[in-house]
């Protein structure tokens, strides 16, 4: 019998820099955002591009490498699985988050490169399913550099640090 596969690959470009934070036994999670942007044409031959935000989780030493080397722009690939969770919040209401367990790294620009991303406000809680759309632009096709694979390893290198606070951590 087959088994059930889980198992998410995108490129697309960070939204904002990641933010790493310690749980409160010294693991490393880190938090960003990636648009994967995609070009279509309607039926009256206009170019539109819409946009899809992923939430994206990295742990342990994946994690802090996600910290140290990326930044805002930066082109990535990611391969990992997709993983929703549920709490409560402060104010008793119930919340939802899908989120791509990062497994996988591959730096695809340097942290100097950066290429055209939208803006994330991060008005929304949540995303509403709706992709963003706007008018598309060309990027000029220049030629990639070649990637940096970051495979995920865990180390005790770093000293953690504690979260300030776990009440806004639903785990």
């Amino acid at each position: 019998m087959a088994k059930d596969l889980n198992k998410l690959q995108f490129t697309g470009h960070l939204g904002a820099d990641p933010e790493m934070r310690y749980t409160a036994q010294g693991t490393a999670v880190t938090n960003f955002r990636v648009a994967c942007n995609r070009v279509w044409k309607d039926r009256e031959g206009v170019s539109h591009e819409d946009t899809e935000w992923f939430r994206v989780v990295a742990w342990d030493r994946l994690g802090e490498i996600c910290n140290q080397y990326l930044t805002k722009g930066m082109r990535v690939y990611i391969e990992g699985r997709v993983q929703t969770r549920k709490w409560v919040d402060r104010d008793n209401i119930e919340r939802t988050s899908i989120e791509v367990v990062a497994q996988d790294m591959i730096m695809l620009s340097s942290k100097g490169e950066r290429g055209a991303v939208p803006a994330y406000d991060g008005s929304e809680d949540e995303p509403s399913g709706e992709p963003v759309r706007r008018a598309a632009t060309s990027n000029g096709g220049g030629r990639e550099p070649a990637p940096a694979r970051v495979p995920a390893r865990p180390t005790t290198r770093n000293q953690p640090q504690e979260i300030e606070s776990d009440d806004d951590i639903p785990f």
